[in-house]
């Protein structure tokens, strides 16, 4: 993160508005973009999604046991059972 002098970047009133709150101080002030949801930018939201409703088709659909499904997929039966009911 780089940090900037306020007086290059803000107006004179602002800046002296600021000052009555945080002066000498080192402040953060966050950008405007909303901020993503966990696994948007990597893709990995989807892939679990996709992982899930394979999981809960093969059990409901196909009558696939807990227990294959929870090797087949590397996870544990709670684990599977969570996927299957939630």
């Amino acid at each position: 993160m780089k940090y900037r002098n306020a007086s290059e970047i803000l107006p004179d009133e602002l800046l002296k508005e600021l000052q009555k709150y945080a002066q000498g101080e080192i402040i953060y002030v966050p950008s405007d973009n909303r901020r993503k949801k966990w696994g948007e930018v990597s893709g990995a939201r989807g892939y679990y999604s996709r992982r899930n409703e394979e999981i809960r088709d093969k059990f409901f659909r196909l009558k696939v046991p807990v227990m294959s499904l929870s090797e087949e997929y590397g996870l544990s039966e709670d684990t599977v059972r969570n996927i299957c009911y939630r």
